[in-house]
């Protein structure tokens, strides 16, 4: 079995994810936890066993999953990319403005 590949975009910020489609809230939950990590910092983005890691390069061509965790407009070459994935078919899962609210 191939492993699927998709994209998560958190705003103008985007990670290629290597794994399932993630539901939305494990969408969220991974944006939150991967955009906190700081480049050469030493904190390993998936330190426990998730079934989701991040990739550094992967064709457009594999990308078989997208999901946006928040409303936020994505930079324009996210932008252009998710507008391939759409030409092609490929669903791209966006929650509802009330479910990104985080709790108090």
């Amino acid at each position: 079995m191939t492993e699927e590949v998709g994209l998560l975009v958190c705003g103008d910020n985007h990670f290629i994810v290597r794994g399932p489609r993630p539901s939305l809230q494990e969408a969220l939950a991974l944006a939150r936890r991967w955009s906190v990590i700081t480049i050469g910092s030493g904190i390993v983005a998936t330190g426990e066993q998730l079934p989701w890691r991040v990739s550094t390069r992967a064709f457009r061509e594999e990308l078989s999953w997208a999901v946006r965790v928040d409303g936020s407009p994505p930079s324009e070459a996210v932008a252009q990319l998710l507008r391939e994935l759409e030409q092609r078919g490929v669903e791209i899962r966006m929650p509802n403005r009330a479910s990104l609210k985080t709790e108090s």
